[in-house]
């Protein structure tokens, strides 16, 4: 007589639990990941009617933040001068941004938003450089709508005559407007 099969006809697991209360308890469901809102972007580069492109505030940044820091390419001083010297001559426009004594930021190419703020000769910002990183902060409340600025104040080699002064030309529109984006030497 054959035996009767009874049961499953399915292959059995070799796996077997030892271990009774994995067995004996249901398996818990992973917990559903938290929706997180995407943060809402504080800043956006726009049209500038002080110069060309430049970024404005998209919501209401208070004095002390941190906005943005300045990026791009790290190259050295003299790299900066071997690439971009001649072109530079008599042009006010630059993207790069000494950050140390040994480094530049040469934002020209692959630089982030910060890149297109402007100069004003009455910023709303200031920039700093911390360990060899240059940051954007606020140094007072910016609305929705107002364009970030800084003071360039650039300090060249030469002797900051009339005619150098002319060709690096401020047009902040500020009541106290120095009339160039050079600084006063030190």
């Amino acid at each position: 007589m054959t035996p009767k099969k009874t049961g499953s006809t399915r292959k059995k697991s070799k796996k077997s639990f030892k271990n009774k209360e994995l067995v004996s308890h249901p398996r818990k469901k992973p917990a559903p990941k938290a929706v997180t809102k995407a943060a809402k972007p504080r800043i956006a580069v726009r049209r500038s009617p002080i110069h060309g492109r430049g970024v404005f505030a998209v919501t209401d940044i208070p004095k002390g933040a941190r906005i943005i820091e300045y990026t791009g390419d790290r190259i050295s001083h003299a790299e900066a001068d071997r690439l971009y010297g001649d072109l530079h001559d008599g042009s006010s426009h630059t993207m790069l941004f000494a950050a140390t004594d040994k480094v530049v930021i040469d934002a020209t190419k692959r630089g982030g938003p910060a890149r297109w703020i402007n100069h004003s000769c009455a910023p709303n910002c200031e920039a700093n450089e911390e360990d060899g990183r240059v940051f954007i902060d606020a140094i007072r409340r910016i609305p929705p709508g107002t364009e970030l600025s800084y003071d360039y104040n650039l300090v060249l080699e030469e002797r900051h005559t009339p005619k150098l002064k002319r060709e690096h030309p401020c047009r902040c529109g500020a009541r106290n407007c120095r009339g160039t984006l050079l600084g006063k030497k030190r």
